[in-house]
């Protein structure tokens, strides 16, 4: 079962509601996304962390229901 990408930009938003989000479906088949998402929230905190706190916000679903998300993150 694929994970939807309004479900994850939701999930994203809740966490970090100044987020700017951007999702690709990057094979059309729902299981492999590339997301950017710019927050201040990343401000001062290494890549590793920032890719940490997104993970997080996905709870638990990166892996499983979400099979590839490839991240670029980054403070404004």
């Amino acid at each position: 079962m694929a994970m939807a990408v309004e479900d994850i930009s939701r999930m994203i938003k809740e966490r970090f509601p100044d987020a700017e989000i951007c999702i690709d479906d990057l094979a059309g088949d729902g299981d492999h996304y590339a997301a950017t998402i710019v927050s201040e929230a990343f401000r001062g905190k290494s890549r590793v962390q920032q890719h940490q706190m997104v993970y997080e916000a996905l709870k638990g679903n990166m892996g499983g229901v979400l099979h590839a998300l490839a991240l670029k993150t980054a403070a404004p």
